[in-house]
């Protein structure tokens, strides 16, 4: 179940971003257009949603001020559907699914919180001997096969690879550019009154992050936005040797815990961040079990992250629902990105980048 082989696409520099898009989408039609097919959340419930009048006000509030804040990533999400085939409003739905589904009316019940945020894992350590941050991208079984890198370079220079869900803007997942900035994600799960209807989207923010030039810089861009739901990102700033976890909700409301010697674990649930939150058994259960792991070296953080030992809920996720897609693997001091494919524990590298070249070059 782990799929096709991960594919990397090398685009511009692009005259416009629309242009951008458009070779994005051109590239990865088949994969773009299978996804959509095979997403169940799109077919069964942002697709009828949308269809209905009761849905304008939200869509166009979205449509409007993600475009207005953002209208360089908007052109190319637009440039993205046109190139892949797929209906515009397909790919607004996929981009916008977790700012949309928690106001989708008879979508919650007591035991079927608005929107899960079972969704990927990291540990991260800033040390006197290691600076490392590993990260497993979960995601729904319709992704499975549905991702490719991106190694973009933008007019200004800046060049960016990026880890991508098809028909998405790059990344809603990790990514790293060559002004030695980069992030991995973790969904958190705040309570529907803690959401904004109509907020900028996560998959914006983090496309506008692929720019950031300096941890003060990401920060700034991760507080000036006036996100509609809550995440947490952690933000690698390979020059100063720094990892930072931020976690954010609506409102501009933000915590920044600094990544030191103690390795730190996150999975779904706000850590530091003092918001009303959906409790999720799933990410409490990983991180009770990630407390008890050692966590002295590289290899432990894989084998921490490749963990199966809870069956109901383990770490490392291969199904029936959720799956592991990848580890990332950001070494600080050898300055290299590793994506490592199937159970981290055996260390099957796909791909490994150098961090400290221009251009991002692909070691293996």
């Amino acid at each position: 179940m782990e799929g096709r082989t991960l594919e990397m696409f090398e685009v511009g520099p692009c005259e416009t971003p629309y242009q951008m898009g458009l070779l994005i989408g051109r590239r990865f039609s088949g994969l773009i257009q299978s996804r959509l097919s095979e997403d169940l959340i799109l077919r069964n419930q942002l697709l009828p949603w949308a269809r209905a009048p009761e849905s304008r006000p939200l869509l166009e509030a979205l449509c409007e001020h993600n475009r207005k804040r953002f209208p360089r990533y908007w052109d190319e999400l637009v440039g993205t559907a046109e190139g892949s085939g797929a209906p515009v409003l397909d790919i607004v739905l996929i981009n916008f699914r977790k700012e949309i589904l928690p106001f989708i009316p008879g979508k919650e019940t007591k035991s079927d919180p608005p929107e899960k945020a079972i969704e990927c894992s990291d540990v991260l350590v800033v040390g006197e001997s290691m600076a490392v941050a590993a990260h497993n991208e979960d995601a729904n079984v319709a992704l499975v096969g549905h991702t490719y890198l991106i190694r973009g370079t933008l007019l200004n220079g800046l060049s960016f690879i990026s880890y991508t869900y098809a028909g998405e803007l790059p990344s809603c997942a990790f990514g790293f550019n060559n002004s030695g900035m980069g992030f991995t994600l973790n969904a958190v799960p705040p309570s529907k009154e803690e959401i904004v209807a109509g907020g900028i989207g996560r998959n914006f923010i983090s496309r506008d992050l692929l720019e950031a030039t300096s941890m003060t810089n990401a920060t700034s861009k991760i507080r000036s936005a006036e996100a509609s739901v809550g995440h947490s990102y952690n933000l690698i700033d390979l020059k100063a040797r720094r990892i930072c976890n931020i976690e954010t909700a609506s409102r501009t409301r933000l915590s920044v815990n600094e990544v030191d010697e103690m390795p730190f674990f996150h999975a779904n649930m706000y850590l530091h961040l003092q918001v009303k939150q959906v409790e999720d058994e799933n990410s409490i259960s990983r991180q009770k079990r990630a407390a008890v792991l050692p966590k002295n070296s590289k290899q432990d953080f894989l084998s921490l992250l490749g963990d199966t030992d809870d069956v109901k809920y383990p770490i490392y996720m291969s199904g029936p629902t959720l799956y592991t897609l990848c580890t990332a693997l950001v070494d600080l001091d050898e300055q290299t990105l590793s994506i490592i494919k199937g159970n981290p524990k055996k260390g099957e590298v796909s791909h490994t980048f150098s961090l400290s070249a221009p251009d991002l070059k692909k070691l293996c």
